[in-house]
């Protein structure tokens, strides 16, 4: 068994073990949600915030500041203040997070510009503002330990998306590394989208040497360490077709030989056996399993899930609004959803090569995402019969697979929690772990977890601006998920995202 295999069947919730391995929370010992810099010139970027910038009287320097305010405010920036049973404020995001911990910080490396002097940035959302906390010249060494991706030749302005483990091991323990992989792809999910309304383009990839990569930003590789790395590219001044089409992910070493692993250190060892101790060779040929629909049965019922694009309005308008409004939804009414929504639904995160024209990303990026399989386990759907269905992105169509209810028993997948009783669909994100580790070696477990919350993520906003209500679950069962929903013990389970009528 690999090691990724090994954490996945250790971090497994079981119904007979859960409540004994349960421990208190220590709401003393509960981490900072928020990064601290002790040096640096902060750079207040509230002032931006505004519906346009006029080039003639305030310059393009102010503009450029604008734009690059809404671009991070959008992706990650705060959006609510709720006040929690602890008596301590928690502050929402536009990006989801498990138990509003936010594990994920953005850095901005430039090499520079008119706007960002040389060096590095740390983006502080409770203030939305970015410190300038390093001013030397860190671009050579971060095109070393990129292994010169060719993006990074085409921009002076790259971001990293780092973990802090803590914040979410504090209440996840060993089982927060899925969760931390989840929430960072949630980010990716809105950096990409995010960076249209402000006219750049993302170009992600995941394959670093991890520890010279850490170095560039000061960060230890223990407590906090890099997961992605984005090159920010801008669409005034780089074509479209210049900013697709970059590899982004590099294998790492398969490891079948570790000790037996106390509970408390199995989310550190499997980081550090995943990470690359060189930096990738783009100009070698990574050659990708090839994306296959699965299920193909002659007798099993199919349905066409084609759909108009939805319509994200004049400059992608509704689009900010979205993701500024995003909400996880805590309650559903049990009523029925629509099919024409579900297609919407798929439509908009599988098929997001529909979407260029209104100005999207047609491709953004993942790492292992021929790897990752959808079903859904249908329960309230107005035209669709109740059932298990895989979804085909290939074909674009529904194949189901088993024929049955699940209402109760997605309560009990769920850890008895009723959005998954109550939900009109329960979507599944699946990997048959053991082919992608054959691929990626240990590192296959990041991206299966990053690519499954950036789709997560593109759900949750295609539900919100459908009007329905929406959330994703990373807590459950794993073996029975795939029992009740009849799929093979093979396929792992990363993520679920529930949609549903909001009550």
């Amino acid at each position: 068994m690999s090691l990724a295999q090994y954490f996945h069947d250790r971090t497994k919730y079981d119904p007979d073990t859960l409540e004994a391995k349960a421990k208190p929370l220590d709401w003393s010992r509960k981490p900072p949600s928020f990064k601290e810099f002790r040096t640096g010139e902060t750079i207040d970027l509230k002032p931006y915030l505004r519906e346009a910038v006029d080039v003639v009287t305030e310059g393009a320097i102010a503009q450029q500041w604008a734009r690059l305010s809404k671009f991070l405010y959008c992706s990650y920036g705060l959006t609510a203040r709720v006040d929690s049973w602890e008596g301590e404020p928690v502050f929402l995001r536009a990006a989801p997070s498990a138990g509003g911990l936010y594990p994920a910080e953005i850095y901005l490396v430039s090499a520079g510009t008119p706007v960002l002097r040389p060096g590095l940035f740390g983006y502080q959302p409770r203030t939305h503002s970015l410190v300038h906390y390093w001013s030397g010249d860190p671009w050579p060494r971060l095109l070393a330990a990129c292994g010169e991706h060719p993006a990074l030749r085409v921009t002076r302005v790259a971001i990293v998306v780092t973990a802090v483990f803590e914040r979410s091991a504090w209440r996840y323990q060993d089982r927060a590394y899925r969760r931390v992989g989840l929430d960072t792809g949630h980010l990716l999910g809105n950096l990409d989208l995010a960076a249209t309304l402000s006219d750049f383009r993302t170009c992600h990839w995941a394959g670093f040497a991890d520890k010279a990569l850490n170095e560039v930003l000061f960060v230890d590789g223990e407590e906090e360490a890099a997961l992605v790395a984005i090159a920010l590219l801008d669409r005034q001044t780089n074509p479209p077709q210049t900013v697709a089409g970059y590899p982004t992910a590099w294998p790492s070493l398969g490891v079948a030989s570790y000790p037996r692993l106390a509970e408390g250190h199995l989310l550190t060892y499997l980081h550090h056996a995943s990470c690359l101790d060189h930096p990738p060779r783009w100009d070698a040929e990574v050659v990708l399993p090839p994306a296959a629909d699965k299920y193909n049965f002659p007798f099993c019922q199919r349905v066409p899930m084609a759909t108009a694009p939805l319509d994200w309005g004049p400059h992608g308008q509704e689009l900010e609004s979205t993701l500024l409004r995003r909400r996880s939804t805590r309650a559903f009414r049990s009523e029925a959803m629509d099919l024409s929504e579900l297609q919407a639904l798929l439509h908009f995160t599988y098929q997001p090569e529909s979407y260029g024209e209104a100005g999207l990303n047609p491709h953004p990026d993942f790492f292992a995402r021929e790897s990752v399989s959808t079903f859904l386990a249908v329960t309230r759907v107005t035209g669709l019969e109740q059932g298990c269905y895989y979804y085909a992105p290939q074909a674009n169509e529904l194949r189901q697979i088993r024929f049955s209810g699940f209402e109760q028993e997605l309560h009990f997948l769920c850890l008895g929690q009723e959005l998954g009783r109550d939900a009109a669909v329960v979507i599944f994100h699946t990997a048959n772990l053991e082919a992608a580790i054959a691929h990626w070696g240990e590192r296959a477990y990041r991206y299966l977890h990053l690519d499954a919350g950036h789709l997560g993520q593109r759900l949750n906003l295609a539900a919100i601006r459908l009007g329905l209500g929406v959330s994703g679950i990373a807590g459950f069962f794993d073996d029975a998920v795939n029992e009740v929903l009849g799929i093979p013990a093979t396929e792992a389970v990363l993520y679920i995202t529930v949609v549903g009528q909001p009550r």
